[in-house]
C-alpha cells in the first residue's frame, strides 16, 4: 500500500504538469467499474459547468534527465518515492469507490531509460483495465524516445495520451533540457496522430486513444516570443491534429542557472495565449493574423480587441447584413451571440435593444458596429483603444479565470471573444 509520504511526494511532483484536462470519452466493456463519458478530468469545469478531479500523480520522481526548468531534475537536492504498478491501481480503485476522483492522470519521471519508464506505464495502465476493472478515464503521459510499439499499445488502454514539447524550439531545449530533442518528442505525437486514424481516414480508430491527444509548452523559461509560439501552436493542430496545446507560466524552481530567470513569468501572459489559442481553434484566425513571430500579445487587451484595432479598415460591421465569418471577428460579439444573430434576423431586422438580450458585449461591440445603419460608438481608433485597455484593468487574471456572465476576452466556458 502507498504510504502517506510517498504519496504526498508523488504528487507533489506531478504539480506543474497542467495539460491533465479533458472532454471526456467513451469506453465500452461489460464488468467494469467507472464512467469516463460524462465531461472534463481533473478540476476541469464542463461545459454546464461541473467541476470534476483526477487523481494525478507520477510513477516515481526518481529521474535520470537532468533537464534546468524541472523540479525532479537529476542534480536537486530533493525527497524521491516510487510507486509500484499495483500500489497505483490500489490507490486509484479506492479514491474511486470514495467519490474523491472521477479518473487517473498518470506520469513519470524518466528512470533508468524511456523503455524502461514507458514498460512500468504501460504495465500500471494494463493492470488497472484488466486485472482491477477500472472503466473510468485514464490520461497517461508518454515517455519520448520510447520504443514505438510500447507507445502504441498504451493508446489501446487510455483515453487520452500527452508528450510535452515543454520548450518551443530546438536551441532552447539542447540548452535547458540536453537529454531531449524536438525529433524524440515528435515521433510518438506523429505516430499517435497516425495510429488514432489508422483504420478509416478521417474517423478514429475504435478503442484507441477515443479522447486524442495533447501537449503543453512552458511560457517563459526561454526567450521565444509569443508570435513562434502560436505558429508551433498553429503546426501543432494542422499536422497532429491535438486536442488541445496547454500553456504554462515558468515558474523559478531553479536559482543555480545563468540560463533561466529568477522571476515567475506570471499568469497573465499565458492568459492571452489562452486567448489567441481559443481564437485559432474556433474563431477561424491564424497565427500570422494574430501577431507576428517577433512579438508578443498585448497585455493591455485580449487578441481580438488588438487584431480589430490593427485593421480598422475591416469596421465597422453591420450585424444585420455580416456573414458569420466576420461577426465572431467583432469584438464583444462571441460564438454563442454571432449564432443568435445569424437566427434571429432572419425573422426581421434588428435593434441595438435586441442586441443587449442576445448578451452581446455593447461596451466593446458599439465601436465596431452599425445596427440598421445607425453607429453608437466612437470612431476615433485612439480613443477606442484607450477604453479597451481602461475596460481590462478590472479583469481579475487567474490560471482559470473562466467564469463570468460577461465576456471575460475569451472564456474557456462560454466561448463568447
Amino acid at each position: 500500500m502507498l504510504d502517506g509520504e510517498r504519496l504526498k511526494i508523488l504528487t507533489e511532483s506531478a504539480k506543474y504538469d497542467v495539460s491533465c484536462s479533458s472532454s471526456g470519452s467513451k469506453r465500452s466493456g461489460e464488468g467494469t467499474l467507472g464512467d469516463c463519458s460524462k465531461g472534463g478530468i481533473c478540476h476541469s469545469f464542463t461545459a454546464d459547468g461541473r467541476c470534476v478531479s483526477l487523481l494525478k500523480i507520477l510513477l516515481t520522481n526518481k529521474c535520470c534527465y537532468d533537464c534546468l526548468y524541472c523540479v525532479n531534475r537529476r542534480s536537486v537536492d530533493a525527497p524521491r518515492a516510487s510507486a509500484t504498478p499495483d500500489e497505483i491501481c490500489e490507490l486509484t480503485m479506492n479514491f474511486y469507490k470514495r467519490n474523491y476522483i472521477e479518473g487517473l492522470f498518470l506520469s513519470s519521471a524518466v528512470e533508468r531509460s524511456p523503455d524502461y519508464t514507458m514498460e512500468r506505464l504501460l504495465e500500471t495502465v494494463i493492470k488497472l483495465r484488466k486485472q482491477y476493472g477500472f472503466g473510468g478515464y485514464i490520461h497517461l503521459k508518454g515517455v519520448p524516445g520510447a520504443d514505438r510499439l510500447l507507445i502504441e499499445r498504451a493508446g489501446m488502454y487510455v483515453d487520452r495520451m500527452s508528450f510535452n514539447i515543454e520548450l518551443p524550439t530546438e536551441n532552447s531545449l539542447r540548452l535547458l533540457a540536453p537529454q531531449k530533442s524536438a525529433k524524440t518528442i515528435f515521433a510518438p505525437m506523429r505516430q499517435l496522430s497516425d495510429d488514432i486514424y489508422k483504420d478509416e481516414p478521417g474517423k478514429f480508430r475504435r478503442g484507441f486513444l477515443p479522447a486524442g491527444q495533447t501537449t503543453q509548452m512552458i511560457v517563459g523559461a526561454s526567450p521565444e516570443k509569443d508570435g513562434h509560439i502560436l505558429r508551433l501552436t498553429q503546426g501543432l493542430y494542422d499536422k497532429y491534429k491535438l486536442k488541445r496545446v496547454y500553456f504554462s507560466s515558468y515558474v523559478p524552481t531553479n536559482f543555480k542557472t545563468e540560463y533561466l530567470p529568477t522571476t515567475p513569468v506570471g499568469l497573465l501572459r499565458e492568459h492571452r495565449l489562452y486567448q489567441a489559442d481559443w481564437l485559432l481553434r474556433f474563431y477561424g484566425f491564424s497565427a500570422k493574423e494574430i501577431l507576428d513571430e517577433d512579438e508578443n500579445l498585448e497585455v493591455g487587451y485580449d487578441p481580438k480587441c488588438h487584431w480589430a484595432l490593427k485593421n480598422p479598415h475591416r469596421f465597422p460591421v453591420e450585424v444585420n447584413t455580416a456573414d458569420y465569418e466576420m461577426l465572431v471577428r467583432v469584438p464583444g460579439i462571441g460564438i454563442r451571440s454571432a449564432r443568435r444573430i445569424v437566427s434571429a434576423r432572419k425573422y426581421g431586422k434588428l435593434d441595438f435593444e435586441m442586441l443587449k438580450r442576445m448578451r452581446v458585449v455593447l461596451k466593446r461591440a458599439k465601436h465596431f458596429i452599425t445596427v440598421g445603419g445607425k453607429f453608437f460608438g466612437n470612431d476615433d481608433f485612439r480613443v477606442i483603444k484607450n477604453l479597451l485597455l481602461l475596460d481590462s484593468s478590472s479583469d481579475n487574471y487567474t490560471q482559470l479565470s473562466l467564469f463570468s456572465n460577461d465576456e471575460i476576452s475569451g472564456s474557456v466556458l462560454t466561448g463568447e471573444v
